[in-house]
């Protein structure tokens, strides 16, 4: 029996169809990695947590793009805000973030990781001075209890002495995330 050309694309298209509606997808698995499943009334992984796993694995322009997720069904809180900015600073993008930061602490003043990674901008743009009074307000709402932002702060202060100061390898800024109960740091490189 010879198929004609259409009805033989009708045949495959109705195959693959069947098969996309099984849970398995086209694996005809149920736990297959085609099309896997999900499980009714499963609640989604917030979208922060998703983009703090991203931006430690490197991967920044996805971390951004759940932060925004994040953003969608969250609002634009401090923690969103703040991680937005730091995601746009992994990307180069210091004007965004720098924008997205400020809009942070302006949201909440209280908010130390999003003061420490304005200041990681600002020395970014050569703002030295402007850096090193941000870096002073992270390490007063801070209590002096985080070691990178002193570290910070002693290299705004530096360069603001000695603009042509380079910082060694171990001397870079780091940006400040805020976590469950804990500080975590990123290192800026």
């Amino acid at each position: 029996m010879i198929l004609r050309p259409r009805g033989a694309v009708s045949a495959t298209l109705l195959v693959l169809a069947l098969a996309a509606c099984s849970t398995g997808g086209l694996s005809g698995e149920k736990d297959g990695a085609f099309a896997p499943g999900t499980k009714p009334g499963a609640e989604a992984v917030d979208g922060l947590t998703v983009g703090h796993r991203l931006m430690a694995a490197g991967e920044y322009d996805l971390a951004l793009r759940a932060y925004y997720r994040a953003a969608g069904t969250q609002g634009a809180t401090v923690d969103v805000l703040s991680a937005i900015g730091s995601a746009d600073l992994k990307l180069g993008r210091l004007n965004q973030a720098e924008q997205m930061l400020r809009r942070a602490v302006e949201t909440d003043e209280t908010f130390v990781p999003a003061w420490n990674n304005l200041g990681v901008v600002l020395m970014d743009r050569g703002k030295y001075g402007e850096a090193s009074r941000v870096f002073h307000t992270a390490y007063a709402l801070d209590s002096g209890q985080s070691d990178a932002i002193r570290q910070n702060l002693r290299l705004a202060l530096a360069k603001m002495k000695k603009p042509s100061y380079a910082p060694s390898q171990d001397e870079q800024f780091k940006l400040v995330r805020r976590g469950v109960g804990d500080y975590l740091l990123l290192t800026k490189n």
